[in-house]
């Protein structure tokens, strides 16, 4: 009578493995989060679970999961779940664990490691109001939707509103000195917006915003992302510097609009890799053009920015920086962001969508630099 419970027992485990925790995205039984599962001789199953922390915001979605799971599995009639919460040297184990090292180890920046294959794109205007932070929740999401890993850091300190965008009200979860990242619409983020009380004001000078950026870049569990994005404040100023000390693999889309002023402006931006040593990888014109019912197009901002913009920096840099996109002015751009359901996924045939989504395949379909690489080759033997 024994083989047959032992079999039942096994299936319960394997079924618990198929739980991700929605925070870490891992099998829960891998993060150690299982403490037992028991079947009874009525066949009711009790699991004991850990939660990383007390008051843990996903509790019921893990609920839900194991449940679900459970109870999938051939001669169980029920499923009970007791919550417990880690202990200190648990939740170090497992802060180790998911760094690679020992918890004690000073928290580097996963990306700017050498063998990092991240490509982290900051995304950078000359002035505000050019639809900086639309472009990049958009792109974001229309990556994260063909199937990459997307993380979001809104360095924007002072103008933070890509959580508002991207629907992302989680509140971080805090293991130790590590903090995990809300997702929303497959994107992980991160903003300081998640940290302040309110809609209150961030009054900070350069060294806080550089150990903020830092601390958004090491002490979050990012996991194995295929893209970062960072959305910067406008111009050239102290967090543009940071990024390029912190993440000096880091390339630059710089967003401008037709606007020959806002153009001169984003000139200024992009012109900053000459300093920094950074790569742009190309311009993205904004609120090219507004459709008229009739099919014609009204250039509000006027026209060519982007292209001038471009040409400009190839120039300037002494590399061909490419004109993207051109993504044309549509009030529902605006009211996806406001709803925290970007256009990308909320009317995906729009033309504004279909501009970024384009964009987007081409950030996606970029290949990545040997430059600086190991290859693995050995000369030949005489």
């Amino acid at each position: 009578m024994s083989a047959p419970v032992s079999t039942v027992e096994d299936a319960i485990q394997a079924a618990l493995a198929t739980v991700n925790d929605p925070e870490i995205r891992r099998p829960i039984t891998e993060l150690g989060m299982v403490r037992s599962a028991t079947i009874g001789a009525n066949g009711v199953v009790r699991v004991e679970l850990l939660l990383t922390v007390a008051g843990c915001p996903l509790k019921d979605k893990l609920r839900t999961d194991i449940t679900a799971a459970v109870a999938a599995v051939p001669g169980v009639t029920g499923v009970e779940i007791d919550f417990g919460v880690m202990t200190p040297e648990q939740r170090q184990s497992l802060q180790s664990q998911l760094r690679g090292g020992g918890a004690t180890e000073e928290p580097v920046i996963p990306f700017a490691q050498p063998g990092s294959r991240t490509r982290v794109y900051a995304v950078a205007s000359g002035k505000g109001g050019v639809g900086k932070s639309s472009v990049t929740v958009n792109l974001a999401a229309a990556l994260a939707a063909r199937g990459l890993s997307v993380g979001v850091v809104d360095a924007d300190i002072y103008g933070h509103s890509v959580p508002r965008m991207l629907g992302a009200d989680g509140r971080p979860t805090r293991v130790e000195d590590m903090i995990m990242p809300p997702q929303s619409h497959g994107v992980k983020v991160i903003s300081i917006g998640m940290f302040t009380s309110g809609n209150a004001a961030v009054v900070w000078r350069g060294p806080m915003l550089h150990r903020a950026l830092q601390q958004f870049l090491a002490d979050v569990y990012w996991g194995d992302l295929d893209v970062l994005l960072l959305d910067l404040p406008p111009g050239t100023g102290d967090v543009a510097i940071s990024l390029a000390q912190l993440l000096p693999n880091s390339e630059i889309l710089v967003v401008t609009t037709p606007q020959a002023a806002a153009a001169e402006v984003a000139e200024r931006a992009g012109a900053i890799a000459l300093q920094t040593h950074q790569r742009v990888v190309g311009v993205i014109e904004n609120m090219s053009w507004l459709e008229l019912p009739d099919g014609s197009r009204m250039e509000i901002f006027g026209s060519g920015g982007g292209a001038a913009v471009a040409e400009s920096l190839s120039r300037t840099i002494g590399a061909q920086v490419p004109l993207l996109g051109q993504i044309p002015l549509d009030t529902r751009v605006r009211e996806a962001g406001d709803a925290g359901n970007p256009i990308v996924l909320a009317e995906p045939e729009s033309p504004a969508a279909q501009a970024l989504g384009t964009i987007a395949d081409r950030l996606a379909l970029r290949r990545e630099s040997l430059l600086g690489k190991p290859l693995g080759l050995k000369p030949a033997g005489r």
